[in-house]
């Protein structure tokens, strides 16, 4: 009988979105097959409160830098007092003191690269080396490391953010039902966008774009679900531009999906950063067409012509393919019926048998 696998994830964002969604969900997912999970975060993370409403055991210490003696010691206690086997990073910060902490106190240490933003080449900025294993979300993000940070194509993995395909599915709920909740008449034409309001998702640009779509399609409205820093700055260019009736902030939403099911068309509009979006992701599984820009790893979605891509800061790239689609209700068909079917390699399922195995692997090499 093997033993149970005791694995540590530490987190030093203070804030909530994809990132620290998808360490919870992997959390429970993994939990799911046996294996036992705790977190080291600071005590006024957001990720804390979802944690411990999920029953996961939470640590609190203060990731003051990347090299906070007093986070590495306690790191360590943790690790050797809960017999922890393997340390899973996932921010820089935490990546440095959590790491160190794995390989003094003799576990393994794997760290997860969320972003797609490249990372310091310097040989003075070893941590990503001395990593037992390395999880990234998308394959460029992985073969970045590999060619500017020398990391051995052995220890790397690509693991793209599994999405609940029994949750986001067209099934899940009623369209007009939706539609009626959101306060969407019948003539209207929705466009929707889910993300934290941070400057790289580049909702200014959405909204720039939609600008001008609007005078070419008076029916549309615009709908831009998250919460976020720079919900006061889209405020402003919302008022500014007369469109207070036409887009909606909707702040955080707890069933996306429902969003989703309501919309007409979905909207990625990010500059950079990106592994694999999960909000991206969600929307092809519901069958909602879809236009990304191009950027980090949002190409590894594109499975023959299941999605729109346009190249990024390019307002006029986004007005000419939104506008293609309000058009054409046979290629919004198709890209409806082609895009749920295209998301079986990332489906919550694939993601936890493919870290479970690395987990696995690790341990029984020693």
């Amino acid at each position: 009988m093997k033993r149970t696998i005791r694995v540590l994830h530490t987190e030093w964002s203070d804030g909530w979105g994809g990132q620290e969604i998808r360490i919870i969900n992997e959390m429970l997912t993994v939990r799911e097959r046996g294996v036992e999970v705790y977190l080291a975060c600071r005590g006024n993370s957001q990720i804390r409160e979802k944690a411990l409403e999920q029953g996961i055991p939470v640590f609190t210490l203060p990731f003051r830098g990347n090299t906070d003696l007093k986070t590495i010691f306690g790191l360590m206690r943790i690790i050797r007092r809960e017999k922890i086997d393997i340390v899973n990073t996932h921010s820089g910060k935490d990546t440095w003191v959590g790491g160190l902490a794995a390989k003094l106190a003799g576990a393994k240490f794997i760290r997860t690269r969320h972003l797609s933003n490249p990372i310091n080449p310097s040989r003075l900025n070893f941590i990503n080396s001395l990593a037992d294993f390395i999880f990234t979300t998308g394959e460029s993000v992985r073969d970045e490391m590999i060619r500017n940070n020398r990391i051995d194509p052995k220890k790397i993995l690509s693991i793209p953010t599994g999405i609940d395909e029994r949750r986001f599915n067209p099934q899940c709920c009623d369209r007009e039902e939706m539609r009626k909740r959101f306060g969407i008449r019948e003539d209207d034409f929705v466009i929707g966008n889910v993300a934290v309001l941070r400057s790289f998702k580049r909702h200014d640009l959405l909204i720039q774009a939609f600008n001008e779509l609007h005078h070419r399609f008076p029916n549309s409205l615009l709908f831009i679900a998250g919460e976020g820093p720079q919900r006061s700055n889209l405020e402003r260019l919302i008022n500014e531009r007369n469109l207070e009736g036409r887009i909606r902030l909707l702040g955080h939403l707890e069933d996306p999906e429902s969003f989703l099911r309501a919309l007409d068309l979905f909207v990625l509009s990010s500059d950079s950063k990106e592994g694999v979006p999960q909000s991206l992701i969600q929307a092809l599984m519901m069958g909602v067409p879809s236009i990304a820009t191009d950027v980090g790893s949002v190409r590894d979605l594109l499975k023959g012509e299941n999605l729109y891509l346009v190249p990024p800061k390019s307002p006029e790239s986004l007005v000419e393919a939104m506008s293609e689609l309000m058009i054409d209700s046979k290629k919004r068909a198709s890209l409806a019926k082609s895009s749920a079917a295209s998301m079986q390699d990332f489906t919550l399922e694939t993601m936890t048998t493919n870290i479970c195995k690395i987990y696995n692997d690790l341990l029984e090499k020693y």
